[in-house]
Order: structure tokens, then sequence, then C-alpha cells
């Protein structure tokens, strides 16, 4: 068996009867590297040197017995948006262009704790604004499943290095949908936990309300596995939950029978793919035939989510931002006069075009005479959203829908309308809001061979049900992950 069509965790399994060697493991994974990155541009940084030594450091400890977990050995990529200490992390902003942070971030950590090795960090939209991995200072990432088309984002990178074979599994951040859109478009699973499961510290903020990082695997197994490891309690983040119930692992069960699942109707009407809606259907199908009770409901105030998630995100984006201004660290203008000069030069060089206008429409609805109109209603609208998933949440164990209106588009007709782009976001955003947990999983392709992810949302700390159901829905439809034969060439 080829190194690469392993799974995550059949990987850790395989080191740890003498098979094969993590470093093994990451010579193959860097081999791929070298012959499919310059279609796909994944990568911000591999860092080959650093990878080997650790590789031969995890082998050691686990012959010695010392490094037992589900992960141990096994490459990973992780978003340019999480610190690591000694490797360059950049936001695919030019305004971190030399940015080499004295610490890691916190889920980076319980990884490398447990063994897996750090390939490199993954190509993503600026700052994580922008739904299609074109807005990155370092070139777009290419879906490999055609490299005419986005791989989503705002973690594209980390997507496409799984679906490509260029790492075992990768962490991403969602703040709204940037773990799950991705997932969908490059047929891998991606999972948003909920908000305060793992520890924001490290991760260099967007949306502080609504950013969660979160696992991007090959399939429903490796996710389980990846979480179990990244979910801790963080007293360095004062937003971290303290939850017993992190053993995800033992949701991996074939059985539904008795789920309640909600297909809420206001996700199936106008600007839907008709083939996108079809194989979530074909999926809702499959639960009902395993023993689910499936049936369609009307889930409010989804029209309403697009405008307050990009008030309130747009906002907080303006205030975390604030901080690169060239003093400090990061990209600095080269000719300036006086220190306000120096700021605004800075800023204006080292920032990309999307993450300037989200800076503008954060300020401009935080300002005086603004306030309420704008950002206070745009969080109360926040809450009622909320209070709609608690009501839907009282009859059904999940919601199910799509994640996405269509399949991947063709790179360049996002960006040319931002409006456009920011209506993809429609059915993933509410998750973030709310502070929910969601999943993408494939569930088949469209006419022109793209992947099709479909979406399940549980209640606040209900991963488990995600995870049984996803994996539930998996074990049935086999056929749907097998992107490996496709990605070989």
């Amino acid at each position: 068996m080829d190194i690469l069509e392993y799974s995550a965790v059949e990987l850790s399994a395989a080191i740890r009867e003498g098979k094969v060697t993590a470093t093994d493991a990451v010579e193959a994974v860097l081999a791929r590297i070298d012959a499919r990155e310059k279609d796909i541009n994944a990568y911000v940084t591999v860092d080959r040197e650093q990878a080997l030594r650790a590789a031969a450091s995890v082998q050691e400890k686990i012959e010695k017995g010392e490094l037992t977990g589900p992960l141990a050995g096994v490459p990973v990529a992780v978003k340019d948006n999480m610190c690591t200490e000694g490797m360059l992390t950049t936001c695919s902003s030019k305004i971190l262009e030399n940015f080499v942070p004295t610490f890691t971030s916190e889920a980076v950590v319980n990884l490398e704790r447990a063994g897996a090795v750090i390939i490199g960090k993954t190509n993503m939209d600026e700052f994580a604004m922008g739904s299609t991995t074109e807005t990155s200072a370092y070139g777009v990432t290419r879906n490999p499943w055609n490299t005419a088309h986005v791989p989503g984002g705002s973690s594209g990178g980390s997507a496409a290095a799984v679906a490509a074979g260029e790492c075992f599994f990768a962490l991403g951040s969602d703040t709204g949908g940037s773990i799950r859109q991705p997932a969908s478009f490059c047929g891998v699973v991606g999972l948003k936990p909920t908000y305060g499961t793992v520890s924001r510290y490290g991760l260099i903020a967007y949306g502080s309300s609504l950013d969660q990082i979160g696992p991007l695997t090959k399939n429903v197994t490796d996710c389980a596995a990846v979480l179990e490891l990244i979910a801790s309690h963080d007293t360095k983040d004062s937003t971290s939950v303290r939850r017993e119930d992190t053993d995800f692992t033992s949701a991996l069960v074939d059985d539904v029978s008795g789920m309640k699942i909600g297909i809420p109707r206001d996700y199936l009407g106008d600007g839907l793919d008709a083939e996108v809606k079809e194989a979530v259907l074909a999926a809702a199908k499959v639960l009902e035939e395993k023993g689910a009770v499936v049936e369609e409901f009307d889930l409010s105030l989804v029209e309403y989510a697009i405008p307050a998630y990009y008030t309130i995100a747009a906002a907080e984006a303006s205030s975390n931002l604030e901080r690169f201004d060239g003093v400090k660290y990061g990209y600095r203008t080269s000719s300036y006069e006086g220190l306000h000069n120096m700021y605004k030069k800075t800023r204006s060089e080292g920032f990309g075009a999307e993450v300037k206008r989200r800076i503008m429409l954060g300020s401009f609805v935080l300002s005086s005479g603004y306030y309420d109109a704008y950002y206070l209603k745009a969080l109360k609208v926040k809450a009622m959203i909320k209070k709609a998933f608690d009501d839907a949440f009282a009859r059904y164990d999940l919601i199910l829908g799509p994640v996405a209106p269509t399949t991947a588009p063709r790179l360049g007709e996002s960006l040319s309308d931002p409006l456009k782009m920011y209506l993809g976001d429609i059915y993933t955003i509410s998750v973030n809001l709310a502070g929910l947990p969601g999943i993408s999983v494939p569930c088949g392709k469209d006419t022109k061979g793209l992947p099709i992810g479909l979406q399940m949302i549980a209640d606040s700390f209900q991963e488990k049900k995600l995870i049984q159901a996803a994996y539930t829905y998996e074990k049935t439809k086999r056929g749907c992950g097998k992107w490996q034969s496709n990605m070989r060439q």
C-alpha cells in the first residue's frame, strides 16, 4: 500500500507496527509537494529540514513506547494564521511577510505533544478574509480536482493540501465557513467545533467572537481523532471552555436510528444549484434509510445572517488589525515623513484590497452615529439567530443542508463580484454567529467532476452527534470518499 493512501490514523498505526517510519511518511509528503505544488500552491512555507528532524525524533519516541497516540508520526499542515515558533507566519499578507513568532499556538502545541510532524504553513485568503484563497499575497491556491477552479477559502491551502496528498491532515480556522466551505469544494472532511472548544491562543485574530480552529481530514475517523487532540481548556484564552466530553472518537458509531434530522426549507430555495440540492437530498435519504427521522422545517432569519455577519466580522477585523502598523513587527514602508505618514503608507502598502475593504466597513459601522444603526442592530440579529437555532434543536438532533450554493467556481469569478462572494457564505455563517459546531462531508460530485459537500449542524457541545451521523453516512456511502485515486497523477 502506497504511504499516501493511508488515512492519518491508519498511517500512525502502520508506524507503530513498524511497517513504515515517520521519516518515510515525511519524505513521501515532501515528494508529493515537489510533484504537485507548482500546480496547486497550497503552501506559503515548507520547512523540510525541521520536518525531517522532527520525524526522526518522533520515530525514536514511538520505538521507545513514549508516543502511542493515534496521530504520532503523521505529517500535518497548519494554516498560516497560527503562530509557530521559529517558522514564518504571514496570514498570507505582505504586512507580515517577515514575521517569525517566538511562541506556538496552543492547538499546534497539542499536536506536537502528540507526535504529529509539522510540514509547513498553508496558503489562505489574506487575514482569512475571503472565500476562494485568491486574496493571498503569495498567489492563488488551485483546486486539486480541477486547477482552473478555486479550492474555497479562507482555509483553501489546508483543504487543497489534504485533497492533493500534500499532507495527511491539516488545521484550518473558521470565522464564517472557512473550514467547511473549502472542505466541500475539495472533497475532504472539515469540522468547525463549538466556539471555545479549541484554544484561540496564537491564532491571529480576524473576528474574535467568531473564529474557531478545526481539522481538515481525509475521513471522519481522522477528523474525530484530530479534534480529540486539539480540544483543550486553555487559561491563555479567555473564551476557552473546560469540557469533559472530548473523547470524540467514541462517537465513531455506525448508527443513526431514532436520530431526528431537520432540513431548513430556507436552505433549499432560490440560488441553490440543482445538482447540489439533489446530492444533499440524496444524502438525507441515505440517513433516513439508516433509521433517522428526516423532515423539512422553517428556520427563520436566514436572509439576515449575511448582513449581520459582515457587520460584526468587519467591526472586529477593524479593531483587531489596528495592531499592524509597522512599528514593532512586520512590514514597514521604506520611505516616510513622520509617524502618522509611516502608519498610513505601511498599512496602504501592506494590506490587500479585500482586507482594506473590510477594515473600512468595520470602521464605518463602529463610528459615531452609525454604531447603533448597524453594529448594535447586528448584535441583536445575532442573538435572534441563536434563539432560532435553540428552538430548532429543541425538536431536532441535527440540522442538515448544503455547505455552499454551488460547487467550486472558476478562478477569478468571485473576486470580480465581492457581493456574490459574500452571498456564497449564506449556509455557513449562521453557525459561527450562534457558536455552533458544523461539519462538511463529501456527498458526491457534479457533472463537471467537482466535489459537493453535505453540511450537518448540531447544538452547542454536541460534536459527538455530528461525528456519529457523519461517520454513519460515510460508512454507507464509501464511494464518495475515494478521492485518492483521482489525485495520484
